[in-house]
């Protein structure tokens, strides 16, 4: 139940890292709401992942999610660079957070 919690977190700080972007282009109550909103519940789920899964296992594969989440979403939707090399980095970023699963 732990890994599930903390992709949820992972996915809540991907929406968080592209509501900051909402927010510079829309500052009204709505971005701003769902800015902290998103932050919220992904400490809130990363909370209860370490309740089970070690700090540091948990914080390495929580910021890789919403990092690399962040950096997709951003090739995506905001026209972000699409190079092979800023693909493999990300993969890589993917990479280290499943094999800390494996090894942990």
């Amino acid at each position: 139940m732990a890994w599930l919690f903390l992709i949820i977190a992972g996915l809540f700080e991907m929406t968080g890292v592209v509501m900051i972007n909402q927010v510079h282009k829309n500052r009204n109550w709505k971005s701003i709401t769902a800015l902290f909103s998103s932050f919220g519940a992904s400490f809130i789920f990363l909370a209860f992942a370490m309740e089970t899964l070690p700090m540091g296992t948990a914080y390495a594969v929580w910021t890789g999610i919403g990092a690399s989440g962040g950096a997709i979403l951003g090739m995506l939707f905001y026209g972000e660079s699409k190079t092979i090399l800023r693909i493999v980095f990300i993969l890589m970023v993917l990479g280290a957070a499943v094999g800390l699963k494996l090894v942990s």
